[in-house]
Parts: structure tokens; C-alpha cells; sequence
């Protein structure tokens, strides 16, 4: 890892990410979701013959499929995930809003309902890994909001089948439908609708940069979450925390892919340097020491500041996805911290824990996102309509502050629909 010292970086420069540049790729994808609106599943089963270098008959998955998933998987994995869905399952519930009402005024009440959206599309990735905790993050808040279809699009193994960790998930977690389609051509199913996979309102869940760019595109015809890239942990600490600890999370950070970014940030210099040695050693016995080495090569920091509040400012500054605030005092610490996705307070919270059982979702914003967008949630899935309710009485009253607001503006028609209403008696 690179060790700077605050005073001596551009802070803008160093905290750039390993981003993924969407723009090279979007006349590709544009072109793959022009062929799957124009030709549905023959675009798709064209696209994931060429890419996946499989030839899918039949698209969805079928009940016996999911019935020899269960039959094959392991049971220590069974239970861990539904354990993990259980967990996540309480998480989410608490983050269903509450439908209000007040008084504005005498006359005049207005509140806010809450509806779930129609339908949802979750994009489980496949690639370098298999992501059945992704499938539990975006099917169970929907489920939980009250999404009556949701559908899950992952792309096939080379036999032409899910993995069975995959369809287990997506059964526990309550998906509607499963579709053995990946990449772009998956996203524009899912946006447009095929003969065999419904159009959703909704698009969620990670993806690699065609996945990434297809959901910028097709945002407007569907919602997205928010653009995703290259994971990324910042660890907040100071002289108290532990080196091993902080080098097991960079390492688990890093395997994650060629480009996920890896910060340290602390006014300790012994803090710095001793969890650097341990990075090192740990590296060289990582199974996955190609990909680490790759990712701490290209973006693995560790920041010295001369001072804890310079180290808070590169935190908020940063906006990571994940954050691990490991100090003295944690709670004193998270109160100045304004940006992250997911935080982690302590010496015993992983990222990790948050990745796979503790409850919260790990579908997070990245690149500094979380300086506009928090992490998705049952309320992604959730509407929250005004409704207002107001009697004659109350409405002569706000004639006073919206008529001559609507004159001013030229909507003589709006006024009037007060003027009317008040002539009537």
C-alpha cells in the first residue's frame, strides 16, 4: 500500500477511485438494448450464446430446478442462509414508513400514504464469484415493501444452469421469477420486456460496467437504485485500534476485485506502518493474492494526518461505501462523520458482518455517491403519495395565500377553481 502524508497530497487527486469509465461502452450497450426492445428473447438468447457461451432454451427457471438446488446444497449453507434472511429480514421491516396526518391549518389537513411499487428486477451478477447474499439484499426489501412481482436475472454457468447457492437464495428471499440471462441484454429484458420475461418498474442490484451502463440508459423508461462501481472501504482509526484487525479488512476488501479501492486514514504513524507490514505478509498466502495484489497496487492508501480532525475531513471528503470507524471513543467519532454508506463501529465489526448476515443491506453507493444517496432499503421499493382533505371553511382561508400567488403567476384558471367553489353557496 501507498503510505502519504496528508499534508503533502492533493486530497481531490488521491481520493479518485479505480472508476469504471461507463462512457467507452455506451454505444456497445446502446446497440444491445435497441436489439432486446426490437427482438426480445431472440436478442437475449443471441446475446447469451455469444457472451456466456451457452445456449439457453428455455429462459426462466423452472420449479424443478429450484427443487434440486435444495436437494443438492449444502446444509451448513442452507442454514447460514436463511439465518442471513432472517436478519435481514428484521432489518428492513423497521425501515417501513409511517403514514401521517396533520392539521395545516383549521380546514385543512394533509398526510402521506405509503403504496409499494408494482414490480421489481434484481440483477445478481455472476463473473468472478457467485453472489447469493446479493440476492437476499435486493429481493427481501422488496418483498418486504410489498413489490407483488419481483424478478431475479442472473447470468448461466457454462452447463446453462444457476448455481445452486443462487436459486436457494432467491427462493428463501421470496423472488417471483428467475431468469438465466445476464449482462446488458438482461437489463434491457427487464426495461422493456420480452416474450418470456416481464418488464419491471424497478431495476436494483450490482453489476460490471455494461450492466452499470445499461441501467443509465434505460433510467427514465425504469427507476434504478443509483450507478454502482468498484467496491471501497475507508478505515477511520487512531493509536487504540488493532493493526491485524484493520490488514484483514483491506484484504477482504481487495479480493473483491482488480479495482475495489482500499483506504486507511489515522494520525498514527506506528498505526500506519504496522498495519502495512501486516498487509503484506497476509498477501502472500491470500488465495486470492492475484486480486488483492492488483487492487492495493492500484488503489490501496493509507493516509498519515497530523491531526484526528484532518483525519474526519478526508473521511467526509471521500464518502466511502463502506466505512469502519476504530478509535477511542466510536460514537464520539460518528458523530462528525457525514458521508458513508454503511458504517462499522468497533473492533469486532467487519465490513464483512454487513455483507452477508448482520442485517443491513451491502448494496451501497460507490465513487462518492454517498454524499447524495444512502444504501438501498424497503423504502427504495416504497411510494409515499400526499393526500390533503379540506373543508369550505378551510379553503376560504388558503384562498387568501394561493389566489393571489396563481394571479401573479398568470393561472387565472387556478384561481378560479378557489373563486368558484367560494361563490357557491
Amino acid at each position: 500500500m501507498e503510505i502519504l502524508k496528508y499534508s503533502e497530497i492533493d486530497l481531490a487527486e488521491t481520493i479518485k477511485r479505480s472508476e469504471q469509465d461507463v462512457n467507452n461502452v455506451l454505444d456497445t450497450v446502446s446497440d444491445i438494448l435497441n436489439n432486446v426492445r426490437e427482438n426480445g428473447d431472440e436478442a437475449v438468447k443471441s446475446y447469451t450464446e455469444k457472451f456466456d457461451g451457452v445456449l439457453i432454451d428455455d429462459l426462466k427457471v423452472s420449479d424443478e430446478e429450484i427443487k434440486e438446488a435444495y436437494d443438492t446444497l449444502d446444509d451448513s449453507l442452507l442454514t447460514a442462509l436463511k439465518n442471513a434472511a432472517l436478519n435481514i429480514e428484521k432489518f428492513h421491516k423497521k425501515q417501513i414508513p409511517s403514514e401521517w396526518n396533520i392539521e395545516v391549518n383549521p380546514g385543512i389537513t394533509a398526510g402521506q400514504i405509503v403504496r409499494p411499487i408494482n414490480s421489481a428486477g434484481c440483477y445478481i451478477p455472476g463473473g468472478r464469484a457467485a453472489y447469493p447474499s446479493s440476492i437476499l439484499m435486493t429481493v427481501i426489501p422488496a418483498k418486504i415493501a410489498g413489490v407483488e412481482k419481483v424478478v431475479c436475472v442472473t447470468p448461466p454457468q457454462n452447463d446453462g444452469k444457476i448455481l445452486d447457492a443462487i436459486l436457494v437464495a432467491a427462493d428463501i428471499a421470496g423472488a417471483d421469477e428467475i431468469y438465466k440471462v445476464g449482462g446488458a441484454q438482461a437489463i434491457g429484458a427487464l426495461a422493456f420486456g420480452t416474450e418470456s420475461i416481464p418488464s419491471v418498474e424497478k431495476i436494483v442490484g450490482p453489476g460490471n460496467i455494461f450492466v452499470t451502463a445499461a441501467k443509465k440508459l434505460v433510467y427514465g423508461q425504469v427507476d434504478i437504485e443509483f450507478p454502482a462501481g468498484p467496491s471501497e472501504v475507508l478505515i477511520l482509526a487512531d493509536d487504540t485500534a488493532i493493526p491485524k484487525y484493520i490488514a484483514t479488512d483491506i484484504l477482504a476488501q481487495a479480493e473483491h476485485d482488480p479495482n475495489a479501492s482500499c483506504f486507511l486514514v489515522t494520525d498514527s504513524e506506528k498505526l500506519a506502518n504496522e498495519t502495512d507490514k501486516i498487509v503484506k505478509q497476509l498477501t502472500e498466502v491470500a488465495p486470492r493474492r492475484e486480486i488483492i495484489v492488483e487492487s492495493l497496487s492500484k488503489s490501496g492508501k493509507i493516509i498519515i494526518t497530523d491531526t484526528f480532525e484532518e483525519a474526519i475531513h478526508v473521511t467526509n471528503e471521500y464518502a466511502p461505501e463502506h466505512l469502519i470507524i476504530s478509535t477511542q471513543d466510536d460514537d464520539e467519532t460518528l458523530s462528525h462523520i457525514k458521508n458513508a454508506g454503511s458504517i462499522f463501529l468497533g473492533a469486532y465489526s467487519p465490513v464483512a458482518a454487513g455483507d452477508y448476515g448482520s442485517g443491513t443491506n451491502h448494496v451501497l453507493p460507490t465513487g462518492g455517491g454517498a454524499k447524495m444517496y444512502s444504501g438501498l432499503s424497503t423504502e427504495a421499493f416504497i411510494k409515499k403519495p400526499t393526500v390533503q382533505r379540506i373543508t369550505k371553511d378551510g379553503l376560504k382561508e388558503l384562498a387568501k395565500t394561493s389566489i393571489p400567488i396563481a394571479e401573479y403567476e398568470g393561472f387565472f384558471a387556478h384561481a378560479n377553481s378557489f373563486k368558484t367553489r367560494l361563490e357557491d353557496d
